[in-house]
C-alpha cells in the first residue's frame, strides 16, 4: 500500500490551518496567563496560616491534578451550564487549560519560594519590612526568577494538550485537520498539524534550555 502526497489537498487545507493556528495560539496565550496567575494564588494560599484557606485550596489542586483534562473540559462545557454559567467552546478551552495547569504551576511557585535563602526572610524581618512588602519586593522576585524555565516547560505541555479542546468544538489546528480529513478522506492535514506542533515546540524548548543556563550562571 502506497501513499501519494497531494499538494492540491494541502492548498485546500492551508486557509483552515491558519485559522486553527490562530485559535491554538490564543488558547495557549490566555491559558498560560490563567495558569501563571492562578498558580501563584494557589501557592500563596497553601502557605496561609489559616486552615480554612489552606485545606480547600489543597483539596482543589489535588482533585484537578488527579483527574483527566478531557473530563474537566467536558464538565465545564456540558455540565456547568446546567447550573448557570455558560461559555463558548474557545473560552471553555482556555479556562480548562488554565485551571488544569495552574495546579502544576502552583507547585513550581512553591518550590521557587522554598528555594529563597532563609537569610532573605531574616533580613526582611530585621529591617521590619511589612509582610506584604517582604513578599512583593524580596521573596517573589527571587522565586519567580528561579522558576521561569519550569513555567516554560508547562507552556509547551499545554501546547501539546491543546488539541483536546477540539472535542468540545473549538476548532484549533487539530480540530480543523480532523474536520477536513473526515470530509476529504485524506491525511495530509494531520501531517501538517503534526509538523506545526514540532516547529513551535522544539524552538521553544531550546529557548527554555537557554534561559535555564543563563539564569543558573547569574544566580
Amino acid at each position: 500500500m502506497s501513499f501519494d502526497w497531494d499538494w492540491g489537498v494541502v492548498d485546500d487545507f492551508m486557509p483552515l490551518f491558519w485559522d486553527g493556528l490562530a485559535l491554538t495560539l490564543r488558547a495557549l496565550l490566555f491559558g498560560s496567563l490563567i495558569a501563571f496567575g492562578l498558580g501563584l494564588v494557589w501557592a500563596l494560599a497553601m502557605r496561609s496560616p489559616f486552615t480554612w484557606v489552606r485545606w480547600p485550596v489543597t483539596a482543589f489542586t489535588e482533585f484537578v491534578r488527579n483527574t483527566p483534562l478531557l473530563v474537566q473540559l467536558f464538565f465545564l462545557y456540558y455540565v456547568l451550564p446546567e447550573w448557570g454559567p455558560s461559555m463558548s467552546a474557545l473560552t471553555t478551552g482556555i479556562v480548562g487549560l488554565g485551571l488544569h495547569y495552574s495546579t502544576y504551576t502552583s507547585e513550581v511557585y512553591r518550590a521557587g519560594i522554598d528555594g529563597v535563602p532563609v537569610g532573605q526572610w531574616e533580613a526582611s524581618k530585621a529591617l521590619s519590612l511589612p509582610r506584604r512588602r517582604t513578599w512583593t519586593a524580596v521573596i517573589l522576585p527571587q522565586a519567580i526568577r528561579r522558576v521561569v524555565p519550569a513555567l516554560g516547560n508547562y507552556v509547551i505541555a499545554m501546547l501539546k494538550d491543546s488539541p483536546m479542546i477540539a472535542v468540545i468544538g473549538a476548532l484549533d489546528m487539530f480540530g480543523e485537520a480532523r474536520n477536513f480529513s473526515n470530509e476529504t478522506f485524506t491525511t495530509e492535514a494531520y501531517t501538517i498539524v503534526g509538523v506545526a506542533f514540532l516547529v513551535i515546540a522544539y524552538p521553544a524548548s531550546l529557548l527554555i534550555r537557554f534561559l535555564e543556563r543563563r539564569l543558573a550562571l547569574t544566580s
